[in-house]
């Protein structure tokens, strides 16, 4: 399993949110680049970032940090946030990124999410599907919809996108553990698409408890809070894997 640890861009600085509340924030580095060429010292294979108030606002507001990101570390990088029109995932791609993750659209507008599949390719896709209680939240958390995740996951796997990275929101920033059931249940849901797991994954035993699912398409964790508090180490976790 790979491990991906998380830089959540915010105002310039790296942060972590507590259950996605832009209120309940915590400033970890002022120097992205810095934070990421750390993290590919300490053995990163992917990383994945967010733009925060790109998330908030709708539109990305970190492509250029992001790119200098991407030339520094040369290790594939995934970002989402805010990316709500083609453009935002051209410049993005553009810009030298794996995979853009598509979040609230690929909700409200799968057409769109399948003419972007189409013309960049499922491998450079993600859908970011973030949950509470089983029903998919958009709009950097702060509405939630009346569509179950399984749902959108299977939805997302029909129409050909490589990546899904799931989030229970209830348990982000929280360092509890993931829901192990709702995750086997995106699985399931999407057999064939890459599952990378977000949300309270903060110790090497969770990511073994992901193992144990025996689920063949959990592609990977991402970890985040736990790595800045110095809860774990980036090697801890992998050897988990």
């Amino acid at each position: 399993m790979v491990i991906l640890p998380a830089i959540d861009l915010k105002g310039g600085h790296c942060v972590r949110l507590r259950q996605g509340r832009a209120e309940d924030v915590t400033v970890y580095s002022s120097d992205p680049v810095a934070q990421a060429v750390d993290w590919l010292r300490q053995g990163a294979k992917q990383l994945h970032v967010v733009d925060l108030d790109g998330a908030f606002v709708g539109e990305p507001k970190h492509t250029e940090v992001i790119a200098r990101i991407v030339e520094a570390i040369g290790i594939p990088v995934e970002v989402g946030g805010g990316l709500r029109t083609d453009a935002h995932v051209e410049a993005l791609l553009g810009a030298g990124v794996a995979r853009a993750i598509i979040g609230t659209r690929a909700l409200e507008n799968p057409k769109a999410l399948e003419t972007l599949v189409a013309r960049f390719g499922g491998s450079r896709i993600a859908v970011g599907i973030d949950a509470r209680d089983g029903f998919v939240q958009v709009k950097g958390w702060v509405e939630t919809s009346s569509t179950r995740a399984t749902d959108l996951a299977a939805q997302v796997d029909a129409l050909g996108v490589g990546t899904i990275i799931y989030t229970d929101t209830a348990t982000d920033g929280m360092l509890q553990g993931p829901n192990y059931a709702a995750m086997a249940e995106i699985c399931d849901a999407a057999p064939h698409v890459n599952i990378i797991a977000s949300g309270g994954v903060s110790a090497p035993d969770h990511v073994r408890k992901l193992v144990s699912l025996g689920r063949a398409n959990l592609f990977g964790a991402i970890v985040g809070k736990a790595l800045y508090d110095g809860k774990t180490t980036l090697s801890e976790m992998t050897h988990a894997g």
